[in-house]
């Protein structure tokens, strides 16, 4: 049985607190307006490579006795680990190896490798890159440290729980995205041994769903992962011991679409001016998406727990985020292919107040009517009911439109 005591999320907090942000934890008045609770956000993504997990990296780093120091350690990570890793490696002059699949975003590697670590490529997934970072520890004789799993790592992620507590003592709720379970789990152990009656709910995404299976089949259990903005959540068996020690603190655990974590990345640019990766997002997707009654009214904190998104992701994530906000609309007009026609179809867009995005003119597949074109309009617009005056207006001038989703 796994064993973590508040004395020892104590003892971590001493131990790194000469290398750790003490990331604040302002009231966000309108992510609380759109909540209906008074919402505070922990800005994990202040941290100096951008996420939490630089908190578990260090704790576990610095407990090395001085010949593990020396030889250095090893880890499998596609991410915000491997960074954690890596900077305060250097920090400690701790030799680092992380190891990462191939699908691990070119900057992280290359930024890793600045940090001063050994990056070595490998596999197709991150159970292949564990492999290889398993003979690695083996053949070389390095520390292996879990990303997420280790008890050291727990404790340092629950680093988190203390500060929010002294930041929002009166806090009732407090929101945690969930992926291999260390963070929660942390958190938990520390939250609820200084108030019991504070909720700990986690958010993991629905195409990730780990913790959620494990509560169903009574233990860490193996599921098929399907993609995942929220990326950093993207874990196909939650930790034995992460599970062990969150599964009877934890409130409960809801899921959210990938919808909503476009749409919660979305809200956290434009009201709390703050850029995250999807597995951040989390906890404002499950607000959006469920409302959680039960908290309305209530003090909430989410945890916002790293920055790292890839900023081509970051692109389609707003645009695509925009559409299911009714803010973007696609439709096709079948417009006179005379002088003046196209005039005539910006016109009854401009009155509206929209904003042409993008256009497309297609005389080829337009039909027999050669004197006239169809023309694929992108607009943005305010919402649903702008949209719908967007029509009626093209429409009273005689022009055709085609809606498309």
């Amino acid at each position: 049985m796994a064993k973590l005591s508040l004395a020892d999320i104590r003892d971590a907090r001493a131990r790194i607190a000469s290398g750790i942000y003490l990331s604040p934890c302002p009231e966000s008045i309108p992510i609380s307006e759109v909540c209906g609770s008074t919402v505070y956000c922990k800005l994990e993504y202040l941290q100096r490579t951008g996420s939490f997990k630089e908190r578990g990296a260090r704790n576990a780093l610095m407990q090395l006795d001085i010949p593990q120091r020396q030889q250095g350690v090893v880890a499998a990570s596609a991410g915000n680990h491997a960074l954690g890793l890596a900077y305060h490696g250097k920090l400690l002059g701790i030799p680092v190896t992380v190891v990462m699949p191939a699908f691990a975003p070119l900057i992280k590697r290359f930024t890793c490798e600045k940090l001063g670590a050994r990056v070595v490529m490998h596999g197709d997934n991150l159970d292949a890159a564990r492999a290889k970072a398993d003979e690695i520890q083996r053949t070389e004789g390095l520390k292996y440290i879990h990303g997420f799993d280790g008890i050291d790592v727990i404790a340092g992620q629950g680093t988190i729980a203390l500060e929010v507590l002294e930041q929002v003592p009166d806090a009732d709720a407090i929101l945690v995205p969930v992926g291999g379970g260390g963070l929660i789990a942390g958190i938990a152990v520390a939250a609820k041994a200084i108030r019991p009656e504070i909720q700990v709910i986690g958010i993991e995404p629905e195409n990730a769903a780990c913790f959620t299976a494990a509560l169903q089949a009574g233990s860490p259990t193996l599921i098929g992962l399907k993609p995942t903005l929220a990326d950093g959540l993207a874990v196909s068996k939650i930790g034995a011991n992460a599970f062990a020690l969150a599964r009877p603190l934890v409130d409960r655990i809801v899921t959210v679409s990938e919808r909503y974590l476009e749409l919660a990345t979305l809200r956290l640019i434009e009201l709390e001016k703050g850029v995250v990766e999807g597995a951040a997002a989390a906890p404002l997707a499950a607000f959006l998406q469920h409302g959680i009654a039960e908290l309305k009214g209530k003090k909430v904190v989410l945890i916002l727990s790293g920055g790292n998104i890839d900023p081509m992701v970051l692109g389609r994530v707003i645009e695509k985020a925009m559409v299911a906000d009714d803010r973007l609309c696609r439709f096709t007009a079948v417009v006179s292919d005379r002088p003046g026609g196209l005039s005539k179809l910006s016109e009854a867009i401009a009155k509206t107040g929209a904003q042409i995005k993008d256009i497309f003119h297609d005389r080829i597949f337009s039909g027999s009517d050669i004197f006239s074109v169809n023309v694929l309009c992108v607009v943005e617009i305010q919402n649903a009911a702008h949209r719908d005056r967007l029509y009626a207006s093209i429409r009273a001038t005689g022009i055709e439109v085609i809606e498309q989703s």
